[in-house]
């Protein structure tokens, strides 16, 4: 999707020059991606599908901070198995991520993507780079009221966060899967119909770390990030 048919469908007001430094880089970063090897070992397979994730509360509605579950979360028993389809998409959004943080200096990025489970309609985290975090989010109006992230897959509007601790005592939605986390950008993926298929997440242990540089990488990951989602 181009940025300025996003910025308008997302509702975020951000120039178009902010979008496509960003752009260029993943550009560069997708040519890289197409000329490198596939993982030919069975350890360098399972960095891309597998990745720790907190133990949860037991109702399930929040994460305990530092504990991890003792099992990896393994992406292979969402998308039905290693692919090589899957398997290039999870190496380029891996790419994506990684070419992010490291020109922005976020502290945590992950893309997810909106998919049917067998507990119903899900987001499920493909990449991400930071501390461990919650792999699988449910979509509902009820998960909405607590988690950003679903609140935004939901409806299709952006949510940017200047400083968490005071949307927190506002009475935002915002689910903690890291105490030190001060900023956030929420942002829909949408497909070439415009039907929300994911979300792209980010942080900050800085308040007001979203300057139009920063906010301009993020969506040029939610502009791409559809064109290379798993089946």
């Amino acid at each position: 999707m181009e940025p300025r048919d996003y910025l308008a469908q997302a509702g975020l007001t951000l120039s178009e020059r902010s979008v496509q430094d960003g752009r260029t880089k993943l550009w560069d970063m997708l040519e890289e991606v197409r000329k490198a090897s596939i993982p030919a070992t069975p350890h360098a397979l399972n960095r891309l599908y597998t990745f720790q994730v907190p133990k949860l509360s037991a109702d399930g509605t929040c994460s305990l901070i530092n504990e991890l579950e003792p099992t990896p979360f393994d992406l292979a028993n969402v998308l039905g198995g290693k692919s090589m389809r899957s398997t290039l998409s999870l190496m380029v959004l891996g790419g994506f991520v990684e070419s992010a943080v490291r020109h922005t200096n976020l502290d945590w990025l992950g893309v997810y993507q909106v998919r049917q489970l067998d507990t119903g309609r899900s987001l499920v985290k493909l990449a991400s780079r930071g501390a461990p975090s919650r792999a699988q989010f449910p979509l509902t109006d009820e998960f909405a009221q607590r988690s950003n992230n679903v609140a935004v897959a939901l409806s299709g509007k952006a949510r940017v966060i200047p400083d968490v601790e005071a949307h927190v005592k506002a009475g935002g939605a915002y689910y903690e899967c890291n105490s030190t986390v001060r900023s956030e950008a929420c942002l829909p993926i949408f497909d070439r119909a415009g039907t929300i298929v994911g979300v792209v997440d980010a942080e900050h242990s800085k308040p007001n770390a979203f300057d139009d540089a920063t906010l301009g990488w993020v969506v040029a990951i939610a502009c791409e990030a559809a064109s290379h989602l798993p089946a």
